[in-house]
């Protein structure tokens, strides 16, 4: 795979950067209801056999990443298991930017590799970074094995008025599912 379309893949599936898609039900079940027996607090989002799932304690970002509120007007980020499905076993992660560095929105701030994905990573808000999570930095494997805790990526304190509730994010993904499936259909065949 080339670095180039596997970076398209990212971003364009991040942002949904495809036209007006229709995503047909079969194809992509959305479980927005919650499963009331063991996971109140989550909600599902069918990736074809793969059921991703989402808190609902948390706000999301265009480009999958969570954000937990911390602190005064602060957000820890880390990626969605929409987008840790699509990466598939990431091994490296490293920083552009350091701490007290401003950010503006999609703006690029660092790379990641993975099994599936060569990609740059942009922040998903404007405002301050405020701290790394020096641990995945080194090890990213808790990226795999636990993001919605120990796999966070870093704390931006900013406006977070352009983040999704988990429920207008699995609409978000409803939208990008079609083109993301194209795109990672267009790469096996490519």
């Amino acid at each position: 795979m080339s670095h180039r379309r596997n970076r398209f893949l990212w971003k364009e599936a991040s942002y949904g950067g495809g036209t007006g898609t229709s995503v047909a039900p079969a194809v992509n079940k959305v479980a927005a209801d919650l499963n009331r027996e063991s996971m109140a607090d989550k909600l599902t989002f069918m990736m074809g056999e793969y059921a991703a799932e989402f808190p609902t304690d948390r706000q999301y970002a265009r480009n999958h990443m969570w954000a937990l509120p911390v602190g005064d007007h602060g957000y820890r980020f880390g990626f969605a298991a929409y987008a840790v499905r699509l990466l598939q076993d990431v091994y490296f992660l490293d920083w552009d930017i350091a701490a007290s560095t401003a950010l503006t929105e999609r703006q690029e701030i660092g790379q990641i590799e993975s099994q599936k994905a060569e990609a740059s990573l942009y922040a998903p808000i404007s405002g301050t970074l405020t701290a790394i999570n020096e641990t995945v930095l080194k090890d990213p494997s808790a990226i795999n094995v636990d993001t919605y805790n120990d796999g966070w990526l870093f704390e931006i304190t900013g406006d977070g008025s352009g983040l999704f509730n988990p429920a207008e994010y699995l609409k978000h993904l409803t939208a990008v599912w079609e083109v993301t499936q194209r795109t990672i259909k267009g790469q096996m065949n490519g």
